[in-house]
């Protein structure tokens, strides 16, 4: 019957005594539900994959750009500016004496006087009101700006003062003189260093000493009313080249 121990109910006669782990009962078997806790969510690091290198791309300038900002850094650089261009003067002179007075008169036509010459004449009155010579005396050819037709040498207005100053110093050498006589716009200016401003008016020039400072011939003869100024100027400084003629 498959029994394996046997316990009787009531204690049999003369039967053996029971062993006490026989007659303890054994402990209903409990089977434990195991609950399992919850387990907290770890979080799932990423996978980290190695470091790739970042491929930085570098934009190249199209030759249309690289043109463009050429052509602004051109702009923006500083353009060194030139020094104009000033073409040579041009004009005739001529050196003439009168007693001690010397005259560098403008040639009104760019030729040498003639006896007949309206503008000559009008020198000639102008000489005989000053009490001097009216038949001057022609030194020379007349100065003739520019000196030549082509080349590289400087002819420019400071080039032209320089040689017309040369000239009428070497002249005041030979044969010095109590005034010089400026007639014309060009003998004031590259002789005097003066301007128009300047007509009527005697000048103290270094290395020519006094000078006086006419209008042109020509333009005396297109402005009549000039020549009261003239007049005028001309009796303040007769007395020099008188005294010296006495």
């Amino acid at each position: 019957m498959q029994v394996v121990n046997w316990l009787p109910r009531t204690e049999l006669p003369f039967a053996a005594p029971s062993r006490p782990e026989l007659l303890e009962m054994p402990e209903p078997l409990v089977i434990a539900k195991v609950v399992q806790a919850p387990v907290a969510e770890t979080p799932v690091e990423p996978v980290v994959k190695p470091a790739e290198r970042v491929k930085i791309e570098v934009p190249r300038p199209s030759l249309a750009s690289t043109r463009t900002n050429a052509k602004v850094e051109e702009e923006e650089a500083p353009v060194a500016v030139r020094a104009p261009v000033v073409p040579p003067p041009r004009f005739a002179l001529q050196l003439l004496r009168a007693g001690r007075c010397l005259l560098l008169v403008e040639l009104p036509t760019g030729e040498s006087f003639q006896t007949r010459d309206p503008a000559y004449l009008l020198l000639k009155d102008m000489l005989r009101a000053a009490g001097l010579p009216d038949s001057p005396q022609i030194i020379g050819e007349p100065v003739r700006w520019p000196l030549l037709a082509r080349g590289t040498m400087d002819q420019g207005p400071e080039a032209a003062r320089d040689f017309v100053q040369g000239f009428l110093s070497a002249r005041l050498e030979d044969a010095p003189c109590v005034c010089l006589w400026l007639i014309g716009l060009p003998a004031v200016r590259f002789a005097g260093e003066a301007n128009a401003e300047s007509f009527n008016r005697e000048l103290q020039v270094e290395g020519l000493g006094s000078v006086w400072a006419l209008p042109g011939l020509e333009l005396l003869m297109e402005e009549p009313q000039r020549k009261a100024d003239v007049w005028q100027a001309m009796r303040r400084l007769m007395a020099r080249w008188k005294e010296s003629n006495e």
